[in-house]
Formats: C-alpha cells, structure tokens, sequence
C-alpha cells in the first residue's frame, strides 16, 4: 500500500483539481504515477471519483500511454532509446550492457527494485546516440555508468552562420526574464499591442509563414480561420509533443530560449482574439517541462501573463500540459482529445481546429519552431523577414543532423543551401572517413534521399518538386558501416508501437509492415514479401485516417525504390 501520508497529499492534490473536471484527468494519472511509481486500481478509481470520470475510461486512458503503469515498476526507470539513429548507433548493445550490470535477464524490474529498465521509441536526443533516460535525467552517447550515475549535462551543439531563431540559446539564462529583455526579447509583443488584431494577422499573412510541424499549412490562413470563427472563446494550443524520430529542434527551442515561443502565443492570442492558451509537451522532456513551468511563473510576475498585459488591455493565460508518452498526441486532433481527459485518437476532418479545436472551440495550434517564427517575425518586420529562407518558404529555417555524421546538432539555416553542402560543408561529412550509404530527410515519415538528389536545395519547394518532403526538418545520416535492414526494422517497429488503433488500415498495416521487415532484417523473407511490403504500404498511405498511417510506410517505399535487394 502506498503510505497514508503521501495518499492524504494527493487526497488534497484531487480536492484542488477537481472542479476543472475530466481535462485534469491526465494531468492527474501523470501526478498518480509519479508519487506512487504506478496508478493502482484503487488510486485510479479515487480519481475517477473525484473527477466524475467512469473508471472504465480511465483504464482506457492508461493503457494508451507508454509511461503510465498499472503494477510497480522501480525506484529509478531507465529507457534506452531504439530510434532508427540510436539503434545504428548502438542501442541494442547498450541495452545488453545495462541489463548484464544489473544481472537481468530483460526489461523489467531489477532484482532489489531499485531500476525498472525498458526500451523506448525516440526520445528527442538523437545528437548524442546512443541515448535514453535515467529517471528524469537525459544521457547522452550511453554506457551504462552514465545511466547509474547521470549528471544533468546534455547539450546540443547548435549552429548557423546567421542566427535568427536560436540567437539566444546558449547566451542567456532561460528563465530570466530580464537576460531575454536585454536580448530584444518582448520587442514582437510590444509591436504586435501598437497594432489592431486585424493588422498582425495581415502581417503574418503577407510574411507568407508555413508551419514548421511538418505539414506545412500557411499560419496566416490558420489564423484567420480562428479569428473570423464564431464565438467568444478561443484558444491558442503550441504543439511541443515532439515524437518524431530525428527531431529535436522544438526541445532544444524550449529549453533555451522558451520565452520566445510564450512572446509567440501572446502575439497569437491578441490577433486571435484568444484569452487562453496551452503547451502540451511531450512527457519525455522533463527538463523542458521544469524551465517552462518557471518561465510561466516569471513571466506572471513582470506582467506579461495575465490581465491587461503592459497595460493594453489584453489578457491571456498559459497552462503547460505534459503528454504521458504517445506519438499519435503529435497530431492536432488527438493532441486535443488528450487535453480534454480522453484516448489520443485523432478526429475526423472536417470540422477543422479553427472553428472546433479544443473543447469545440475555434483554436490555432501551432508547433513550437512556428511561435518562434512569429516572435521573430513581429520583432524584425516582414519585409526583413522575407530576406530570409526561400520565396514560397521565407524565414529561417532549424535542421536536426544526427546519425553518422561530424558534427551532429542543430543548423539554422537563414539561406537556402544544398543538402551536400550541409553534410560536407557544414557539418563536417560522415563521421570517421566512411562512405555515405544513405540519408533520411524528414523525419520517420520522410523519404531516403536517391543519391542523384544529393545537391537538392534544402527549401520547400525543391523538396516538394523532387517528390520529397522537409517533413520535420530531420537528416538522419548512415554511413557504410549501417545496417540498413536494422534501420527500416526499428521505423517498422516505431510506427506499430505509436499507431492508435482507430482505423484499421494503420492498426494492422503498421502491424505487418513490422512482420515484414523484421523478416528480412532475420534474412528470412516469405515468398512475395516484397509485394506484400508494397500493398500494405500503399493502403496505408491512401486509406488512413490521419497522418500518422498515411506516412507510416513512405521511407519503407522510397528503400524499396532504391534498394530492391534490400528485400531479396
């Protein structure tokens, strides 16, 4: 039984959150797991009493985050990262390694209850693989010293001839207030209040602004349809569930500089007409969550949160919302759904976010590069801005280079280059001498790169004419000592690991896109697996409900492309 003390504590923890109802749900299971190292059913049901939620929905609710237990697990949680990039870079034997010092014969708890060790999907640290996490504590290039020992010391290299976005990271404090002032911090903010609603969102427009989440959406549009939408309430909702292999961009953003991504939501809100709005981080970025969490607080207290912001009037609110290990949560319909106390399962579209979001409220949620986009934007003016980038994707642009390369990190890119010219250039080539073998532009979703688009610049529309994709602005590098077939049976293994189950396209495609692959990882393929592997990949792409299942097999299909013997 969990002692009575620490029951009272969390007794009176319900008592204070149980007015705001079902939308404190996961908030409450995270808090649940955390004092108690697992949600018991006791525990579960004293929430759903306090909350008015049938325990039966919670269950359910529990069962779809990876990091939310039913049954104990161990005073310290250690997860090993199994990405594609980890996993080229040695996760596996790491993982071996971990569980030889602990005398385990797998995953699970140890032995005196002290670790509880598992494998997990990408964790947002892919500069430094292998990687993975030690209790709250992120471990960079792993061995398992670091992991008994970790010392809060990860750091992503960041670089950029012309830094725009990232100009603040690694300069100042990223909780003091006064350090982002003296840093022209704030400066977006105080020339959006000189401008009526109507005017910054012209300026977005005009700026000609896409999302940097992936999709590429013009924000202007987004922002409009939230603002011209019927209703007074609206909302402001900054996607920051950063899951997606590869990337890691929006962390390195939010532990930084977070400042400029709050200057951007309180820009959103006042051209919105929003008085609210919320950061849903990803469970995993602990660190990430601690510096939001003070920068809220601080930014309270010199009034720039709250009623009549700098005294114009305008009043908004942020509240940080943690995700509880689900990659699904990544997409904007589901990221809603979990923040209103419910299963992660993406919506049908239509209706659209911007006239029923969150809570069936008109809503403009962006990602976390984008806020910083504004910020920027406001601050600078669009006619500078346009300098910029490209001219169909004007502004600077963030790139996350792991794998086997030089100098792996974060590239802000202010002026389109080529893709060798990055990998060369810029980041030093392939590590240690060796021959490039391949490239993953985009993320998990993205496609490998044909070696006679190696010179592609690196903008939106080259990309997309080339019949590829920015995606989340991931380049994941293999060299020639990369076993490729690993790689594709760790994206196989990820997206049947972070598939909802909604649709049955991606439930069971994702499902035997896995079998496939890890049959020919084992050198073991079926007769007319290769024709299997292509109609499961392209069911998936044009039945899925969403983007998830829709891109769960493009890099499979681009390997099939340029690598047929992969799969003989």
């Amino acid at each position: 039984m969990e002692p009575s003390t620490t029951t009272s504590h969390f007794d009176e923890y319900l008592t204070q959150i149980a007015p705001r109802g079902r939308t404190m749900l996961l908030p409450a299971l995270i808090e649940a797991q955390n004092r108690f190292g697992h949600i018991s059913q006791e525990i579960a049901a004293e929430i759903g009493t306090a909350l008015k939620v049938p325990l039966a929905d919670i269950s359910g609710v529990i069962e779809f985050y990876s990091m939310l237990y039913t049954e104990p697990t161990g005073e310290t949680i250690l997860r090993v990262c199994t990405s594609p990039t980890c996993s080229a870079r040695g996760a596996q034997p790491l993982m071996d390694d971990i569980l030889h010092a602990l005398d385990m014969d797998g995953p699970g708890s140890s032995r005196d209850g002290g670790f509880f060790v598992e494998t997990v999907e990408c964790l947002g640290l892919c500069n430094q693989a292998p990687a993975g996490l030690s209790g709250e504590t992120a471990v960079g290039f792993g061995t398992p010293e670091k992991f008994f020992n970790p010392q809060d010391d990860f750091e992503t290299a960041i670089y950029g001839e012309t830094r725009l976005l990232t100009k603040r990271c690694g300069v100042i404090d990223p909780v003091s207030v006064e350090e982002y002032l003296a840093q022209d911090g704030f400066a977006g903010l105080k020339h959006a209040l000189e401008k009526t609603p109507e005017e910054i969102l012209e300026i977005v427009k005009d700026s000609s602004l896409l999302g940097r989440g992936g999709a590429a959406f013009p924000t202007g549009v987004k922002g409009s349809g939230a603002a011209e939408a019927e209703g007074e309430t609206k909302y402001i909702v900054c996607n920051a569930d950063e899951s997606e292999p590869g990337t890691f961009k929006d962390r390195v953003l939010l532990e930084s500089d977070p400042f400029s991504i709050l200057e951007g939501m309180l820009i959103s809100g006042y051209a919105v007409g929003a008085q609210k709005g919320f950061i849903y981080v990803r469970g995993e970025y602990y660190k990430a969550q601690r510096i939001l969490q003070q920068v809220i607080e601080a930014a309270h207290e010199h009034g720039y949160l709250g009623e009549n912001i700098l005294g114009s009037g305008f009043n908004f609110e942020i509240e940080l919302r943690s995700g509880a290990g689900a990659y699904i949560c990544g997409e904007e319909t589901a990221l809603f759904e979990s923040i209103e106390g419910k299963r992660g399962f993406p919506r049908l579209k239509p209706p659209y976010p911007t006239t029923h979001g969150l809570f069936q409220k008109p809503t403009a949620i962006n990602n976390v590069e984008t806020f910083a986009n504004i910020t920027l934007l406001l601050d600078i003016g669009v006619e500078a801005y346009r300098t910029y980038g490209s001219k169909k994707a004007p502004g600077p642009r963030l790139f996350c280079l792991s794998g086997d390369i030089e100098k792996p990190g974060l590239y802000e890119v202010a002026t389109p280059l080529p893709l060798l010219d990055l990998l060369e250039d810029k980041a030093g080539g392939v590590k240690d001498g060796k021959e490039l073998k391949a490239i993953l532009l985009g993320g998990a979703a993205g496609k490998f790169v044909p070696f006679e688009e190696i010179c592609i610049c690196l903008t939106h529309e080259d990309t997309r004419s080339a019949g590829m994709s920015l995606g989340s602005a991931s380049v994941m590098v293999f060299s020639e000592k990369s076993d490729l077939k690993l790689t594709l049976a760790r994206l196989g293994h990820f997206f049947a690991h972070e598939s909802c189950g909604k649709c049955y396209p991606c439930q069971l495609g994702t499902q035997r896109q896995a079998e496939i692959l890890d049959r020919v990882l084992e050198g073991k393929p079926l007769p007319g697996d290769f024709e299997r592997l292509s109609d499961v990949g392209w069911t998936m792409t044009d039945a899925s409900l969403c983007g998830l299942g829709q891109t769960a097999a493009t890099a499979v299909l681009s390997a099939m492309e340029l690598w047929p013997e992969l799969f003989e």
